[in-house]
């Protein structure tokens, strides 16, 4: 594959940047009475206001000379095809397939999916559906009024965020907890004031082997158990989503309660799959399916759209732009609703595990940036933390800021003033306020210019009607997308993640040193060999 840097459109980008590099949105805005308008579009319910950013025409034309260059649509066609996209692994790369309608044909290997995919989500639906209704009961008979997750990554991140921004769709009735930490205080205080009888835990491990997951379920069916005196319990109190039937049944959980996924799902893709089956319980059968076609409403846009409206090329192709003309560092993701709480930790996974990468398709390192730093919190919090950095820091942060029309909870007022702020927000982060003005409205000479904000900060602005399962499905496939769109322009495999594999192997060697009665022989460099030592002594 051609080198980045000798593409004629990359060569056209880095001559462009160094003309308007310096340009003010004041300007750009002044000069070009139409843009919000122009730079603007729609899709699956989502609205994309990306005029405040520091481009012109030539700037969008050259990006998506560059989109087109090095292939993106080629590479979301192989995608869609089910073609062995993630090279290092030897793996299809099919997430889209988990939300295809029925009598859709995807195939792998010459073998269609999708009525697997939906095989699955029918047995999830009738298990759901029964603990919903308290058809389906506890070892003692009492009705499952707990629900709590354990997994890890993708297999945890997904389902917790997807309860939190839906929880107004759900059944209150019913508690859900999150576990993932390997940290016992993490099942410990989920499980605190828990009826054991009237609980149940969905251990989720592609491989039932996650060293994290494994150690939190093996400690949960032991408080169960104790709790209930019998190892019976285990096949009513406990469900698996794995691959691996063997070993969940050899833990205890009855095959029927065993939900599979397949090696063509990475674990920050598979929210939308069995691994949202506390989901799928949490807002009942019809909510899931509702955010599964937010999803594949947004995979059709992103597939048929136009490159100059499709919002996941157009998110993809601004980071490029920034990430790699501009230098930033970070992506602020800035969710104006409540619920989003843990949208940006999500995306710091969908992101930063699929393009923290530095080396590309070729197996050579790649000279240039890839992969930005996620991170984010939602607004109003925000701006009494972190904004001021935002305004008036010396670092260039664009950010994605995500609101919605329609309010929730009953205290509409309250949702006015919200989405006030957000606009007011992104205002000011792109236009400021200069010296002169602040003078003409009577600020003190003393102290003009520690108020002056310069501006020029640039924001993406995301509505939609609602947050309901429809738009959540909608938002985070076009984020899905955008990572997919930078990945091919980067020419990086962002469907792997051998990066997180060394500190595995190596806590893998440390775990018996630890704990070995007898002072161990220690290999490792002086200071981890020292640090094991006081951690001995401490502990004992």
């Amino acid at each position: 594959m051609t080198a980045l840097a000798a593409l004629p459109s990359w060569q056209a980008l880095s001559a462009h940047y160094a003309r308007i590099k310096d340009a003010h949105l004041r300007s750009l805005f002044a000069d070009d009475p139409g843009r919000a308008e122009r730079f603007s579009a729609e899709g699956a319910g989502l609205f994309l206001d990306y005029s405040k950013n520091r481009l012109t025409d030539e700037t969008l034309r050259l990006l998506l000379a560059l989109a087109a260059e090095r292939g993106v649509a080629e590479r979301r066609d192989a995608m869609f095809a089910g073609e062995t996209i993630n090279t290092t692994e030897r793996r299809a790369v099919l997430h889209v397939a988990l939300r295809a309608p029925r009598g859709t044909r995807i195939e792998v290997d010459g073998t269609d999916v999708v009525p697997e995919v939906h095989k699955v989500l029918d047995a999830m639906a009738d298990f759901a559906n029964r603990l919903r209704s308290g058809a389906s009961t506890g070892h003692t008979g009492k009705r499952i009024r707990n629900v709590i997750n354990i997994g890890i990554g993708g297999s945890f991140l997904g389902p917790e965020m997807a309860y939190r921004a839906l929880r107004p769709f759900s059944d209150r009735s019913m508690t859900f907890r999150f576990v993932a930490n390997v940290d016992g205080a993490d099942l410990t205080e989920a499980t605190q004031d828990l009826d054991a009888a009237e609980t149940l835990f969905i251990v989720a491990s592609k491989t039932f082997t996650t060293l994290e997951t494994m150690t939190n379920a093996a400690a949960a069916r032991e408080w169960l158990v104790r709790k209930l005196g019998t190892d019976a319990a285990v096949a009513k109190h406990f469900a698996a989503v794995s691959t691996n039937i063997g070993s969940a049944t050899e833990f205890g959980i009855t095959p029927a309660n065993i939900f599979g996924f397949w090696d063509w799902v990475g674990g920050r893709y598979s929210m939308d799959s069995a691994i949202g089956l506390s989901t799928m319980i949490a807002v009942g059968p019809d909510h899931f399916r509702a955010m599964l076609g937010g999803f594949h409403a947004m995979d059709e846009h992103f597939r048929r759209a136009p490159a100059a409206s499709n919002l996941p090329m157009l998110l993809g192709l601004l980071t490029i732009w920034y990430d790699n003309f501009f230098g930033a560092q970070t992506i602020g993701i800035m969710p104006y609703a409540a619920h989003l709480a843990r949208f940006p930790a999500y995306l710091q996974q969908l992101q930063m595990e699929s393009n923290g990468k530095h080396v590309g398709f070729d197996g050579g390192v790649v000279d240039y940036q890839t992969g930005p730093i996620i991170w984010g919190e939602p607004g109003t919090d925000g701006q009494h933390s972190f904004y001021q950095l935002l305004h008036q820091g010396t670092k260039l942060v664009p950010c994605d800021m995500i609101g919605f029309c329609q309010p929730l909870s009953p205290l509409t007022d309250q949702h006015d003033l919200l989405m006030a702020n957000l606009f007011a927000q992104a205002e000011a982060l792109g236009f400021g306020k200069t010296a002169e003005e602040l003078k003409a409205e009577g600020s003190p000479d003393f102290q003009t210019p520690f108020r002056v904000t310069e501006g020029n900060r640039p924001t993406n602005m995301i509505l939609a009607d609602r947050l309901d399962p429809a738009s959540l499905g909608s938002l985070v496939a076009l984020y899905e997308h955008s990572v997919f769109t930078q990945g091919a322009i980067w020419a990086i495999d962002s469907f792997d993640q051998w990066g997180v594999e060394l500190g595995k192997v190596l806590a893998s060697h440390i775990i018996p040193e630890l704990d070995r009665d007898v002072q161990p022989t220690l290999s490792h460099d002086s200071s981890t060999n020292a640090l094991i030592n006081r951690y001995r002594r401490m502990r004992r």
